[in-house]
């Protein structure tokens, strides 16, 4: 399945503002906006969040790399250009599971 027929089966995250990716010590080491060219991505990490009980774990990571679809081949080969997939990869690949903190539209 592309990415865009995954994104039409996922919750909607029209309700968010972003979400922000936190380190083991709070740190926020990511925002994803809910923006043009981040939308996408902020669909993918709230519904992976909301299946691994608030966090991206490993197991998240993977099926987060299934969900975007021909994009993580896009990713390998130009390193950088996703920085969404790029994170996912690294993730996939650790043990470490990163808290994800909705933020809820105004």
């Amino acid at each position: 399945m592309n990415f865009a027929a995954r994104l039409q089966q996922l919750p909607s995250a029209s309700h968010l503002a972003a979400l922000q990716l936190l380190g083991a010590d709070g740190e926020v080491l990511a925002t994803i906006e809910n923006k043009p060219g981040q939308t996408g991505s902020l669909v993918v990490y709230a519904a992976l969040a909301a299946l691994y009980g608030g966090s991206i774990t490993p197991a998240a990571a993977r099926l987060g790399l299934e969900w975007y679809g021909e994009h993580v081949a896009d990713a390998k080969a130009f390193p950088g250009k996703h920085p969404n997939i790029d994170r996912l990869l690294g993730w996939a690949e650790g043990s470490e599971s990163y808290r994800a903190q909705v933020i809820a539209l105004a």
